[in-house]
């Protein structure tokens, strides 16, 4: 059967029951069972018909099998249910009521009518079964536990929404019953029982006696129970029965639960309605927090709404959703929202009065009055009147009335019937209106100026609103102002502990300046933190922050809060100010005098110009310190400047009077000359003595002020010290500096007795004491020790101690007391120069030294100029050179330079000290500074003039006049020394100098007589001799010259310089013999140093050269460079010899500043390019020398050669230059280095040079031409600017006409310029080539020959060389195209042969073998010769020579046809990858075959 067919079969067993055909329907549902035993329907059918046969067993199985299958179907139970009620048998009478619970459990909310039905025939059922139980006699727990069973069962009824009475009271009888069975009572089970009562009848508001009865007996039993009187509270909530027995009832319960919330809620309902609305919203908000209920937020409300705390009350009512209400509470908030909608709104004067109430309730009191000002204020104004005249008790109506009188201005505020009548009205009919004894509380403080009742109005107004922020804060403020910290503090503590995080910034902020007032930094920096975090954009929160901070000493968290106030209000100065103080203490003294500059220059504010003050003397103190006096005293001008501002704004500051009296002290201690300050008209400070006198009034006018402070009577006695300090204009003037000291002790002397306890003072008194004037030393012994014993670690008092000892010759005391000054401060300076004092008293050697160690802690005037002596004084004494003492105090601590730099800044300081500034001449010299010694010893000479000592002034002059010398103003020099008496040994050999360098050689020959009159020692004869000896040389006295130098050579003491000279006249003359024999005797001397060793060297290989020894020139200087590898000189010298004598070497690299530029120079005469070697090249050499000594003229030039090289090798490879525009700028770099005549002619001529022919070579002509005409038109006369101009032209002219013969007069000027440039070689060359272009080879032999015998004449050996190669080239041209005649054959060999005398040249050789194969191709000498250049090592000979051989060789090959050779150089030139040789033999072979 499908499943079609059991329904078909179903709806037929249906169709039978319908029919009463019960039989069939169970026919019809067995057939369906057969086929599916767990059909529902089937089933259900089955019990049906079997119930309607009489069957009630079958039909209970029936049932039951449906209901296991399908449990919370309905149809099976209630077949169920109805063959119970119908079949009288014991067993269905008992499960029936399980039956109706299950109904009533699968009806559940769907059938609510159907379910009320069951429970009343369940609650009928139940008690007829426990009717028979008492018919049986059962016992009564039986018979309790039936009952208990039916109340849980009623009860779960009773849960609908839909109750009815009927099972209400069948509820009430069971639990009735249950309780009288009940046993044992009281017992917990009873307990629960009267629980479950209690509460089934608060459930039901009809039953109101029996539930206070339960309760009444269940307290009786049980009265530790505080659920009955939980229920009785909450039953008198609701009907709002509020009397003593409920007061009673919530008191009881509140005592048995304390924290019960019902407790609560009732008594602040009880007192809500008798006004005590404060302990009502207390009590409230209390029970709220445990028990929420709407009655009880109702209430809340209510009572916030009478306390006027609407914001709470809205809160309030949303929490309870009493919607009514709320929008009662906040229509004064929206009024004004909706009152432009209403039509003619404005013209109703009860609405305009409205608005206005409604500003005002908002606080907005500015747009309350601007509302006002319309031509309805008075009808607003009025409306209020009535509206307060017909409700006379409403205080707020009064209160806004008084509110709106305020709000007016100042005439209605004063008007007693106005503003504070009707505030006053209002606080007596609503006591609880806050705002109303807010506004009494300002009316008192500011009108009446009543601060006690002003805070007591403050008080009662933040008492009933703790929310209101204005009265907290004012009442605080009072409490403050009249030192009521307790009550204060007592109020804001009150309100922070309640307080939430972010909230009562004002109660926050007041504690902490409470805090900050009392000294409790750290709480106060919590406490104005926590007060940030409820306003982040509070500046002045911001600003009292930063005081915290700055009060615990974090001083840069105070600037970041100052910082950040100023952010939140730039206008702020205070901000500014602060933070100008903060940067001050921390010694940032420039930031600070920005900030204080920022405020001044907004207005003038006294504490910023005083800071300002400050700070500018805390620099310029500074910058003496390090004796920067001139910008010290621009620093101190514009202090006095500004505390000078700041006194006439306040003039009753003492502490400006006394920090104006400090700026102006400090100009004492630079130089009067450099003490000029432009200051204030009043002051008129011209003089020392005036700006002391000053510096008096004002510390007077601050102990005016205040007469009792000890520091300033301190300040005025050292200010009284310094005067007596300043020199006397007339001797007259003695007695009155001994008064001036007396007063400056006196000054003293009150000080101490204001404040003894202030070391300080005791240490002033002692100096005073001591002074030339009073020198009463015990008096000062006694301060000096006082002022030890008041402060034992009182460093200065022991150096003054120590110098009083020493002042008084007791050396040992004097050294005790300077070493424990030593030993309590290290860096103090004082007591390390009285320490060098002292050995310099015992004659020590460590008294230099210790004078050094007092130039390294500071600058003292006393250290540097002792240090200073003791360094001129060693370097004085010749005969310690090779001393330890020396070496150690001289070369090793750099003492030169050290007291040269210590010296400068003491004449910095001190320019009236004639010996210091020789010192500083003397260490100038000999630190080649030339200008500076110059300078100083003119200073020296004149403040000598003005003094008596001749001796002194003397020497000086002698030194100014060697100075002078040494600078080349040998006139001046003369004009000097003749001042002198010329009587010392110095000035006359000096005065000869001057004579011989002026010009005036028979002047400096009579001083050097008379000099070698005055000489001591043959050493010194010996070395003015040989002065003479070179003046007469000059003179052209040559037999004289050599007379004398030989005369020097025969006295017991000769010296090398006179050996020397003897030398250099024999190279000079070209006396080999005389030089030889001189440079014997030099010799023998033994071992040089220095300059000597180089001089010998220079002169052996200048004899060589003069012998024809060429090679063992080259190893002269090497070995001298070998033995004396530190000396750069030497090197240098090995550099230049090299290429000229030994040109093989001359790519060798060195490494000092003149020996690279010397090699870069040889790199460039050999070709050495970034194109055969990228890393050693001539440019990479001079870009060194370059950067070792970038003032060097020579090095630039030699660079600015090395690029032309680069630009030439990129023309010949056929690559665009990199360095092009170069050449004006390194043309200008060469001109404006310093460069002494005659020499800056020479090479800017020579970098002219370079620069135009770089130009030419890059096709700008032009360019050329025109640089050549701007530096004629600055050196009209400059030979070589116009030869360079003439070779533009030419070039132009040659380019222009397409290389045509250029005319005769052309010809003719070009020659004339050439010989405006008779020593320019390449002049003679470049003339030779125009020559041989134009096709005048004689003439262009000429000009060779003419620039050969220049070379001869200036030995120039490379230009020799240079000169016949070019003669034979020029010559080898004729040959190569077969000239008839041997002239041009006979020239190449004489100039190639000259050249081969010279050196070992490969161009040489190369002409000789191209002479001869022109000459003699076939020849075997042409092989040999050819060969010759060919078959060497590429390090010997240039590539170029080699390669030219080897093409004349290939060639010499082919014509002979010898197939060997040809195979073996075609063999070499694949070996050294020649392509270009390999290609012509290719060629060669073809045009053969």
């Amino acid at each position: 059967m499908s499943g079609k067919e059991v329904k078909s079969a179903l709806k037929s067993a249906k169709e039978a029951i319908k029919n009463k055909e019960f039989k069939e329907a169970l026919k019809q549902c067995k057939a369906v069972l057969k086929l599916d035993k767990k059909n529902y329907n089937a089933w259900v059918f089955i019990g049906l018909a079997a119930s309607e046969l009489e069957q009630p067993d079958q039909s209970q199985s029936a049932y039951k099998k449906a209901v296991e299958l399908e449990p919370e179907q309905l149809l099976a139970w209630q077949g169920l249910a109805n063959l119970y009620e119908k079949t009288d048998q014991w067993d269905f009478k008992v499960e029936l009521p399980n039956v109706y619970q299950k109904l009533v459990d699968v009806l559940g909310s769907f059938h609510t009518f159907e379910c009320i039905c069951l429970c009343k025939q369940l609650a009928k059922v139940w008690q007829q079964l426990i009717q028979l139980k008492k018919e049986e006699a059962v016992d009564k727990k039986e018979l309790l536990e039936l009952w208990q069973q039916l109340t849980q069962l009623l009860s779960d009824c009773l849960n609908e929404e839909e109750q009815d009475n009927e099972i209400q009271q069948h509820l009430i009888s069971a639990f009735e019953n249950a309780m009288v069975l009940m046993d044992p009572v009281p017992g917990e089970k009873h307990m629960k029982m009267s629980t479950d009562y209690v509460r089934c009848l608060s459930k039901l508001p009809q039953e109101e006696a029996k539930m206070k009865e339960a309760c009444e007996s269940m307290l009786s039993h049980y009265p530790s129970q505080s659920y009955p009187l939980e229920v009785l509270g909450s039953h008198y909530l609701k009907t709002g029965i509020l009397n003593e027995d409920t007061v009673s009832c919530f008191s009881r319960l509140l005592d048995l639960a304390p924290n019960c919330g019902l407790g609560h809620l009732g008594l602040g309902t009880k007192a809500l309605q008798e006004g005590r609305y404060k302990d009502a919203i207390k009590d409230l908000a209390q029970g709220l927090k445990k028990t929420s209920c709407n009655t009880g937020w109702y209430s809340l409300a209510e009572a916030q709404f009478k306390m006027h705390r609407y914001s709470d009350s809205a809160t309030s009512c949303s929490q309870g959703m009493f919607r009514l209400l709320y929008v009662t509470i906040i229509h004064v908030y929206v009024f004004f929202f909706f009152f432009f909608q209403i039509p003619d709104a404005e013209k109703d004067p009860v609405l305009v009065a409205l608005k206005g109430r409604a500003y005002l309730n908002k606080g907005q009191i500015d747009q309350a009055l601007k509302f006002s000002t319309f031509n309805f204020s008075f009808l607003a104004l009025c409306s209020l009147l009535k509206a307060a005249t017909k409700n006379p008790n409403c205080g707020e109506y009064y209160f806004l009335l008084g509110q709106l009188y305020w709000g007016m201005g100042e005439e209605t505020r004063k008007d007693r019937s106005k503003a504070h009548t009707h505030l006053l009205k209002a606080a007596k009919l609503d006591p609880h209106l806050g705002s109303a004894f807010r506004y009494l509380g300002h009316y008192y403080r500011e009108i009446a100026n009543d601060r006690g009742r002003a805070r007591g109005c403050y008080k009662k107004a933040f008492e009933l609103d703790n929310e209101d922020a204005e009265s907290g804060a004012a009442s605080v403020d009072l409490s403050m102002e009249q030192e009521d910290m307790e009550t204060a503090l007592a109020t804001l503590e009150s309100v922070i502990e309640k307080a939430t995080p972010g909230s009562a910034k004002w109660a926050w902020m007041r504690r902490g300046l409470y805090y900050l007032k009392v000294g409790e930094h750290q709480q106060a920096t919590a406490d104005l933190q926590a007060a940030l975090r409820a306003d982040p954009e509070d500046w002045v929160c911001w600003e009292c922050l930063g005081e915290a901070y700055l009060n615990r000493r974090s001083f840069t968290a105070a600037l970041k809060a100052f910082g950040k106030a100023h952010q939140l209000q730039p206008s702020s100065i205070y901000s500014v100010y602060q933070a100008a103080a903060i940067k001050q203490t921390l010694g940032k003294f420039k930031e600070a005098v920005a900030e204080y500059l920022q405020i001044t220059a907004q207005q003038d504010y006294v504490p910023a110009l005083k800071g300002l003050g400050e700070c500018q003397l805390s620099l310029a103190k500074s910058l003496m310190e390090d004796c920067r006096d001139g910008g010290a005293i621009d620093l101190i001008q514009q202090a006095i400047q500004n505390l000078f501002k700041a006194v006439e704004l306040r003039p009753d500051l003492s502490c400006l009077w006394k920090l104006l009296g400090d700026a102006c002290t400090a100009v004492s201690t630079v130089s009067p000359n450099r003490a000029q300050v432009l200051v204030p008209a009043p002051l008129n400070l011209n003089t020392e003595r005036k700006v002391h006198v000053f510096v008096c009034r004002c510390y007077a006018h601050a102990l005016k002020l205040m007469s009792e402070a000890p520091s300033l009577w301190y300040d005025l006695g050292l200010n009284y010290y310094r005067q007596a300090s300043l020199p006397s204009p007339t001797e007259g003037d003695q007695n009155s500096q001994s008064l001036v000291l007396e007063k400056a002790q006196q000054c003293l002397k009150k000080a101490i007795m204001m404040d003894s306890g202030n070391h300080s003072y005791w240490n002033a008194l002692g100096v005073i004491s001591m002074n030339k004037g009073l020198e009463n030393y015990a008096l000062a012994q006694h301060c000096f020790i006082k002022s030890i014993q008041v402060e034992p670690n009182n460093v200065v008092a022991w150096t003054n101690l120590g110098t009083l000892y020493l002042k008084k010759d007791n050396i040992e005391l004097a050294h005790e007391a300077f070493k424990i000054a030593q030993s309590l401060e290290p860096l103090y300076v004082n007591c390390w120069i009285g320490q060098a004092l002292i050995a310099e008293r015992v004659g020590s050697y460590d008294t230099m030294d210790l004078f050094r160690h007092t130039t390294e802690l500071s600058t003292h005037m006393e250290g540097v100029k002792g240090y200073a002596y003791w360094v001129c004084s060693t370097l004085l004494d010749k005969s310690n050179r090779d001393t330890e003492l020396y070496r150690y105090n001289i070369v090793q601590m750099n003492a030169i330079s050290a007291a040269q730099v210590a010296l400068s800044k003491y004449t910095e300081r001190i320019q009236s000290d004639p010996e210091a500034f020789i010192m500083l001449g003397y260490l100038n010299e000999h630190l080649q500074l030339k200008r500076q010694a110059l300078q100083a010893y003119q200073r020296s000479v004149e403040l000598l003039q003005s003094t008596s000592s001749t001796e002194e002034l003397a020497f000086a002059v002698g030194s100014y006049g060697r100075a002078l010398c040494t600078s080349g103003q040998w006139e001046e020099a003369v004009h000097a020394y003749k001042s002198t008496p010329l009587q010392e040994l110095s000035d006359l050999a000096g005065v000869a100098l001057a004579y011989c360098r002026a010009g005036l050689i028979p002047e400096s020959i009579s001083a050097y007589e008379r000099a070698l009159a005055v000489a001591s020692s043959e050493k010194e004869k010996a070395y003015i001799l040989t002065a003479l000896a070179l003046l007469q040389h000059r003179q052209g006295n040559l037999d004289s010259a050599k007379t004398l130098l030989f005369k020097c050579s025969m006295l017991k003491e000769p010296i090398s310089e006179s050996l020397l000279c003897l030398c250099a006249l024999g190279l000079v003359h070209g006396d080999a013999t005389l030089a030889a024999a001189a440079l014997t005797e030099l010799l023998k001397q033994g071992s040089a140093s220095g300059s000597v060793v180089e001089q010998r060297c220079l002169l052996t290989c200048t004899l060589l050269a003069l012998q024809g020894n060429y090679s063992a020139v080259q190893r002269e200087a090497s070995r001298a460079v070998h033995s004396n590898p530190g000396n750069p000189s030497l090197w240098a010298l090995l550099s230049r010899v090299v290429p000229q004598y030994y040109p093989r070497k001359a790519n060798v690299r060195l490494h000092t500043h003149r020996a690279l530029l010397y090699s870069g120079v040889n790199q460039l005469a050999s070709g050495r390019h970034s194109g055969e070697d990228r890393h050693r090249n001539a440019l990479k050499t001079l870009q060194r020398a370059v950067l070792l000594c970038p003032d060097d003229p020579a090095a630039w030039a030699g660079l600015m050669a090395a690029c032309h090289t680069e630009n030439t090798s990129c023309y010949l490879s056929g690559s665009a230059p990199c360095r092009q525009g170069m050449e004006k700028i390194l043309m200008s770099v060469v001109s404006e280095k310093g460069i002494e005549r005659p020499l800056a002619q020479t090479l800017e001529g020579w970098v002219l040079q370079q620069a135009v022919t770089g130009l030419v070579m890059g096709g700008q002509l032009e360019e050329a031409e025109a640089l050549c005409s701007q530096v004629l038109n600055v050196s009209p006369e400059h030979p070589a600017v116009m030869l360079a101009l003439r070779q533009v032209q030419c070039q132009r002219l040659l380019v222009a006409n397409g290389g045509t013969v250029l005319p005769d007069s052309v010809m003719e000027q070009l020659n004339n310029t050439v010989m405006m440039n008779p020593t320019n070689l390449g002049a003679w060359h470049w003339l030779a080539e125009v020559y041989r272009s134009q096709g005048l080879l004689v003439q262009a032999v000429m000009a060779y020959r003419q620039s050969l015998q220049l070379a001869s004449q200036l030995g120039l050996h490379s230009s020799q060389v240079t000169s016949l190669l070019r003669l034979a080239l020029l010559a080898l041209g004729p040959c190569m195209v077969n000239v008839p005649g041997n002239d041009w054959k006979d020239l190449v060999l004489e100039a190639t042969t000259e050249v081969l005398k010279l050196g070992s040249f490969p161009m040489a050789l190369l002409f000789q073998a191209l002479l001869q194969y022109v000459t003699k191709m076939a020849a075997r000498e042409t092989r040999r010769l050819l060969e010759r250049l060919v078959y060497v090592s590429s390090q010997d000979f240039p590539v170029t020579v080699v390669q030219v051989a080897s093409w004349y060789l290939l060639r010499h090959l082919h014509a002979k046809n010898d197939d060997e050779l040809i195979n073996v150089l075609l063999e070499r030139a694949k070996m050294n990858r020649d392509q270009r040789l390999l290609k012509f033999h290719s060629l060669l072979a073809s045009s053969s075959s």
